[in-house]
């Protein structure tokens, strides 16, 4: 049975180096808004011998993630990875002067698209022979300046959190992991200036953390 690889927010960054590895033995569906770069993507994956369909989505219409899901349901019955890498990196700003179309966006995508598509993926997940979902920590709730995206990424950890231990001794699996800082666009918006000489490469990380998941080698 052909192993799918489902990842959200794969255009660029971390979710971009994590489909690239997991082509090399799945056929990964890739999920991302900007259509240049997931066919950038796609031919990154062809050029390695791998196999992608891509998936010019907005992961906060809900509609379009129950087409997806369908979809991949109906071709191929089951997603054996979901990786999900999609966030929305609000400008930093003082708590008292977030603006509301910053918080209300950033809800959207880092909290209310991640619970459902846990709804959504679930299923997928339990009809693969071992389901599992990663998550991904950037540990900046409470950091001065980073209300909005502190906040709402904590929300999203919090879920897969809650996630996983419901399902401890059952499935799908569901881990959340912690990447090292990667000189990705969304690190860039937060730190701009800064030396990214002595950052991870987002390829080396995306196999450390496949192994570390116990999904690949590194």
């Amino acid at each position: 049975m052909e192993k799918i690889a489902l990842i959200t927010g794969a255009s660029r960054g971390l979710g971009a180096a994590l489909a690239e590895t997991l082509a090399a033995t799945h056929h990964v569906v890739a999920v991302a808004r900007t259509t240049g770069a997931l066919e950038e993507l796609d031919d990154r994956i062809q050029a390695a011998g791998g196999k992608a369909t891509l998936a010019p989505m907005d992961i906060t219409n809900a509609d379009a993630m129950a087409v997806l899901c369908r979809g991949i349901h109906d071709r191929w019955g089951h997603v054996d990875v979901w990786a999900h890498t999609a966030v929305h990196a609000a400008p930093l700003s003082p708590a008292p002067h977030v603006a509301a179309k910053d918080w209300e966006k950033s809800v959207a995508i880092n909290a209310t698209a991640t619970a459902t598509l846990i709804r959504f993926v679930e299923p997928l997940l339990l009809a693969a022979e071992a389901g599992h979902a990663l998550f991904f920590e950037d540990a900046r709730g409470g950091v001065k300046f980073f209300g909005s995206y502190g906040a709402t990424k904590a929300a999203q950890i919090a879920l897969a959190r809650s996630w996983a231990a419901e399902t401890a001794n059952t499935a799908p699996r569901v881990s959340v992991l912690d990447p090292a800082a990667m000189p990705t666009a969304t690190r860039a918006r937060f730190f701009p200036g800064e030396d990214r000489s002595g950052l991870a490469e987002p390829m080396a990380e995306a196999k450390r953390l496949l192994a570390q998941a116990g999904i690949q080698d590194a």
